[in-house]
């Protein structure tokens, strides 16, 4: 039988997405030595590849929600992050058309929440909305001057220099198999290649996809601190050549997502998704059969997509805390005061605004252990 390395740690942040980044970044900012761990080969190769890299506003959450709260001070935060940093991104702004007349009290009442939430979106009637936007066919539509594109590779890597330049290390291919919460340290077992247990002072469970599984069998967790997760798979597909848009546009909300919606990347190419697919396993395959779905949705207001145009791109995986009409679930950031066990905080249902909302969400994390 082969023995085992035992190591100690101060902080131990599981997963190295954007949220996992930021918060290792953090904590390092506040004197901590930090040890990240990624189960996969790269970092960020997880939920933080495989979104839209949209920075939003903070418009469609309730108020006093963690959503509402981080994102818009995420989103003040990662604009002037971005700006010191020199990450790539613009303010495109963004576009959220009603292609109805039935539609406009929708329209009307996400206005309304986005103001309790302290953002302000510009009402433009459909003569507004045609002199902006020639060839987009709506009835009445909300601008969100505040809304962007990040590149979040470039910002992933500013975030990992910050914390190795504090001292902190990024160890990938190093999954954590179990965990055990006891007399005020975490012990930690590692796989891989260099399999070893570790004990450390605070852990952050960070790990997206992963989170709610590994909370599933982390040994001195209660039971009402290991919440159910339901997976939305979201295809992406890009769109060849030229178009008309400089902003995003954005149907109205749809029941697990924000509607197959234009984005933009910083050289300018539009993409179109996420759909929303309930699944049972993590899956990114790309069914180019789903393309109709797509043409259906973005021609009640784009009359002039070029079908043929339309390339199956990426899918990528939100991790929900309630299932098909099951309505809207918050962030779950759980610490001490929720499950008792000092020097852990468990992140689920980390979904979007988690983007956007990476550095504010690391705040609060830090400021709980």
């Amino acid at each position: 039988m082969v023995k085992t390395e035992t190591f100690a740690a101060d902080a131990v942040v599981i997963g190295a997405g954007v949220v996992g980044l930021a918060v290792a970044r953090e904590l390092s900012l506040r004197g901590r030595e930090v040890l990240v761990l990624e189960a996969g080969r790269h970092f960020g190769e997880g939920i933080s590849s495989r979104n839209s890299e949209v920075i939003h506003g903070g418009l469609y959450y309730p108020q006093d929600s963690l959503k509402a709260q981080l994102c818009v001070n995420g989103r003040r935060l990662l604009y002037d992050y971005c700006q010191r940093r020199g990450i790539g991104h613009r303010k495109t702004g963004k576009w959220i058309v009603a292609t109805q007349p039935g539609r406009l009290a929708e329209l009307r009442r996400l206005q309304q929440q986005a103001r309790r939430n302290g953002v302000t979106l510009q009402f433009h009637d459909g003569v507004a909305v045609r002199a902006a936007l020639p060839e987009v066919d709506a009835c009445a539509a909300l601008y969100s001057p505040l809304t962007g594109i990040v590149d979040s590779h470039e910002l992933m890597l500013a975030l990992l220099a910050d914390v190795e330049a504090r001292g902190g290390q990024l160890v990938t291919g190093a999954p954590v198999e179990a965990a055990l919460s006891e007399a005020g340290a975490h012990h930690l077992s590692i796989g891989g290649s260099a399999p070893c247990q570790l004990t450390a002072r605070s852990v952050v469970n960070a790990a997206g996809l992963g989170a709610v599984k590994l909370a599933r069998q982390w040994l001195g967790l209660p039971a009402s601190a290991r919440p159910q997760q339901w997976l939305a798979r979201g295809v992406y597909f890009s769109y060849s050549g030229r178009h008309p848009f400089s902003s995003l546009v954005y149907p109205l909300p749809e029941p697990g997502g924000l509607g197959v919606h234009l984005t933009l990347d910083l050289a300018g190419q539009a993409r179109f998704g996420p759909d929303v697919e309930w699944v049972a396993r993590e899956d990114y395959t790309v069914d180019a059969a789903r393309v109709d779905g797509f043409i259906e949705s973005i021609h009640q207001w784009w009359p002039k997509l070029d079908a043929s145009r339309l390339q199956p791109a990426y899918a990528g995986i939100r991790p929900k805390l309630s299932g098909p009409g099951g309505g809207f679930a918050d962030f779950r950031i759980d610490g001490p005061q929720v499950h008792g066990i000092p020097g852990l905080v468990n992140l689920f249902g980390i979904e979007s605004p988690g983007l956007t909302s990476c550095l504010a969400i690391a705040r609060h994390v830090a400021g709980g252990l």
